[in-house]
This record gives C-alpha cells, sequence and structure tokens, in this order.
C-alpha cells in the first residue's frame, strides 16, 4: 500500500489522523479507532513523517467524539441516513460507528477521495465524490430530504459567504435535516493568517481565513434561509485538563465562547 502524497488543507487530514490514532493506541482511552490506528500505522511503515505536526492533542479525538454523538442522534430517527461527510479526508468515522447500514456519502477533492480508496477499506453503504464542497453538483448525487451533514475541519479554509451560500443550499436540498461543524474563534484566525501556527520546524498550519463565534452562530437564524434552529455542542470530557467540569463550565461563560473554537448543529426547516 502507497503512502499518501497531499499538501496545503489536504494535507491537515494527516495531522488530524495522527491525533485520533495516537489518543485511541493510549490504555483505556476514551476513544475506540482502530481503523484509524490501523492507517496510522501502515503510513507510519511507508514512511510517512507525522513528527512535523509537532505535539499530540486532545481537540480532534474529541472534535470526532463530538461529531459521532450528533450523527448518532440522527440516525436514531432516521436508521437509513443519508449522512453527507464533506471534506471527510481521511476520517474513520464511518468504522468508528460500526459500519451503519446507511447511504455515506465522502465529498472531498480528487487527490483526497483517490488516496481515501487506496487507503480505506471498500464499503458498499460509501459512495466517494471527488470535488469540492463548494461544487454544489455533488447535491443532485444525494436524494433531497432529511440529511446529517457534517463538515469536520473545513469551513474554516472556506471563504465566509460561500459557506453561507453552501448552507442555504443545503437547507433547500435537505429540508428537516441538519449540519454540523467546527469553528474557530477570529484571533486564532489572525494566527494562522500570518502563518504564526508553527507546529514544528517542518510544518505551518495552513491559512484558516473564516472564523466564528458562538455569538455569530446563534444569529443564523436571520441570516440564511432555511435555517430553523442553532446549537451549540459542547466537547465530551477527555483526560487530564480536559476532564475536568470546571473546563466544560468555564466554555459556556459569556466571557468565553466567544473566543474558544466551537461545534454548531444547525438544523433545517421542514418544507410545507
Amino acid at each position: 500500500m502507497a503512502g499518501v502524497d497531499l499538501s496545503g488543507v489536504p494535507e491537515t487530514t494527516l495531522w488530524t489522523l495522527r491525533n485520533r490514532a495516537e489518543e485511541a493506541m493510549r490504555p483505556g482511552s476514551y476513544l475506540v479507532d482502530p481503523e484509524a490506528v490501523r492507517l496510522y500505522r501502515t503510513l507510519q511503515d511507508s514512511g510517512e513523517d507525522f513528527q512535523r505536526f509537532g505535539k499530540l492533542s486532545q481537540s480532534h479525538p474529541l472534535r470526532a467524539l463530538a461529531f459521532d454523538t450528533v450523527i448518532a442522534d440522527f440516525l436514531a430517527g432516521h436508521p437509513r441516513g443519508p449522512v453527507v461527510a464533506l471534506g471527510e479526508g481521511l476520517q474513520t468515522t464511518y468504522w468508528r460507528l460500526g459500519r451503519p447500514d446507511v447511504a455515506w456519502y465522502s465529498v472531498d477533492l480528487p487527490e483526497v477521495v483517490d488516496a481515501q480508496r487506496r487507503l480505506l477499506p471498500e464499503e458498499q453503504a460509501i459512495t466517494r465524490i471527488g470535488r469540492s464542497a463548494l461544487d454544489d453538483t455533488w447535491l443532485e448525487e444525494v436524494a433531497a430530504g432529511p440529511a446529517l451533514i457534517t463538515a469536520e475541519g473545513l469551513f474554516m479554509y472556506l471563504p465566509k459567504d460561500e459557506v453561507h451560500a453552501l448552507i442555504a443550499d443545503l437547507a433547500a436540498r435537505f429540508p428537516g435535516g441538519r449540519l454540523v461543524y467546527d469553528a474557530i474563534p477570529a484571533w486564532f484566525s489572525t494566527m494562522t493568517v500570518k502563518g504564526k501556527v508553527k507546529l514544528s520546524d517542518r510544518y505551518v498550519a495552513p491559512p484558516m481565513p473564516h472564523a466564528q463565534t458562538v455569538s455569530e452562530a446563534a444569529r443564523l437564524t436571520d441570516v440564511i434561509p432555511g435555517v430553523a434552529s442553532v446549537r451549540d455542542v459542547l466537547l465530551p470530557p477527555g483526560r487530564g485538563v480536559w476532564a475536568n467540569p470546571a473546563m466544560r463550565r468555564l466554555a459556556g461563560a459569556p466571557w468565553v465562547r466567544d473566543h474558544r473554537p466551537s461545534i454548531t448543529l444547525l438544523t433545517f426547516a421542514e418544507t410545507g
């Protein structure tokens, strides 16, 4: 099995894979992700330099668990899906959820989809679409109606107006559906644009020009047609300081919530 040659934003999928796999390999870890571990070890054996991503972080495995919970909640009411993963990269969500019998669509750039096909198991339930999430032609490949759409680690790399236009298109195509995505605060966005998020002497995080606060997300019902409700999704408990209940309370405090990364769950209006 060959390695993977990605650069720019697509390369970040290796960063998040490393953090998830390393957490999953810890004894007694809160994250069970055997497919991520398998893929990580395979790429290590092929010579992939994961050390360039610097220190380990719990932010990515905890984000993955938060997304898992949202997807599982949707599938409890819609057992056949569909689930649409925008910019899915080398995420292993489908296997972490136990290979659910749903229509699962993975939408990503052609070079990333090529890597998925070479490196991840082939699954009859998964349809891979090699297009940008902003290329709205992919919408026609998914049946209209309620769907769960994820954009994990994606929207911060895209222009704000194009993200809002995409959300409006999603709301029109998937009435009664839901969209879950993560966002970064303005201070962190500025650091990335200035090239100041240096993970190691070999890797600088790419620019993330799109920032969104919790308060800004709450106003999307008035900004984007078809958005019926907005919910701020907090990360689950992790290890160490991430397990401290005070951290969770602090994350919801008015003077903190607009300065931290966030996960937003949108519900789309029903038609008729």
